[in-house]
């Protein structure tokens, strides 16, 4: 069943279509298990956001994430017929080509190779902008969230896994689609990791790990890094080594990246951050203590919230109107 949430309140609430106003374009976030749409006006207010299952692979993956969204854009010109919509911005998890709007690869999806832009747009007639859907919630948080005005940065989500968005001179390195993957950097203390590699970040620094780690260590199963948090400040020896094993992991790669790329600011956002000054305050300390001559970065918590990815999904498809 589809639903429908109310626009997001950091962001102006639009008013209903009257046949005068500007073009709309349609934002399209891909996940695991839900696919999440809205439409954006040109001042970035999200408009009928809808959340569907993501559909079932066909028998090429990637085709029935087409499929899926030619379908929406059908269903959005129907419930806003006096209202034009102009472009699509599409986003996704795995690795992604955005110069080529190629996906690249997505283990969990299915995908490999597969030509998200060119498909969609010859299914639907519109322009469309296919990129990583960390990378567009970075794009959200750097144009209008934590990180406006700043030109060194990484937005680090940190939730079931890390990624990130990695910026420099206020432009975003992509790497041919590589860059960003902080969860599978290497840091001490790591575990063995899904990827094959041992040592990864996201074994020991992600909310995902937090809860794992927990549970195997206690006995005691918990839904989440919340409650581990909890247990820590309550004074559980348990609880409170596996909070400071995953800070010193996150810290440890933080200063990695202020060293190598003379990051200004650090962005984090994703569930983890619902710990609020628990994570962050012994995260800032930590990462200052690995510094010496280096600059010493801000640490932000991400503003734009859980809609930060079909922003930037509508920045994107905007910037294929205003292209020359």
């Amino acid at each position: 069943m589809t639903t429908i949430d109310p626009p997001p309140t950091s962001l102006p609430t639009p008013e209903p279509a009257t046949g005068t106003g500007q073009d709309l374009v349609l934002a399209i976030d891909v996940g695991g298990t839900d696919l999440k749409s809205a439409l954006a006006d040109p001042a970035g207010a999200l408009i009928d956001i809808r959340r569907t299952a993501t559909p079932a692979s066909s028998g090429v993956p990637g085709e029935s994430i087409v499929e899926r969204s030619a379908a929406l854009l059908a269903e959005y010109r129907g419930a806003w017929p006096t209202k034009n919509i102009a472009a699509i911005g599409l986003i996704a998890p795995g690795l992604v080509d955005e110069v080529n709007g190629v996906g690249i690869y997505s283990a969990n999806l299915g995908w490999r190779d597969f030509p998200f832009a060119d498909r969609l747009r010859r299914a639907t007639g519109l322009p469309v902008s296919y990129a990583h859907d960390v990378g567009a919630a970075g794009d959200a948080e750097m144009r209008f969230g934590a990180a406006r005005g700043l030109g060194d940065v990484v937005v680090m989500i940190v939730g079931t896994g890390i990624a990130g968005a990695v910026f420099c001179d206020g432009k975003r390195v992509l790497g041919g689609g590589y860059a960003g993957e902080l969860g599978h950097a290497q840091v001490p203390g790591g575990l063995d990791c899904t990827c094959g590699l041992r040592g990864c970040l996201e074994t020991i620094g992600s909310a995902g790990a937090i809860a794992r780690r927990y549970t195997e260590l206690s006995g005691q199963a918990v839904p989440g890094a919340r409650e581990v948090f909890a247990a820590a400040a309550a004074g559980d020896p348990v609880g409170r080594r596996v909070i400071d094993d995953a800070i010193t992991a996150l810290a440890f790669s933080i200063a990695q990246l202020v060293a190598i790329l003379g990051t200004e600011a650090v962005v984090i956002g994703g569930g983890l951050t619902q710990a609020g000054d628990a994570l962050l305050d012994p995260l800032r300390l930590q990462v200052k203590q690995n510094l010496s001559f280096h600059r010493h970065p801000v640490l932000l918590a991400a503003q734009m919230g859980q809609d930060a990815g079909l922003i930037g999904a509508a920045l994107r498809a905007r910037d294929l109107l205003d292209a020359p």
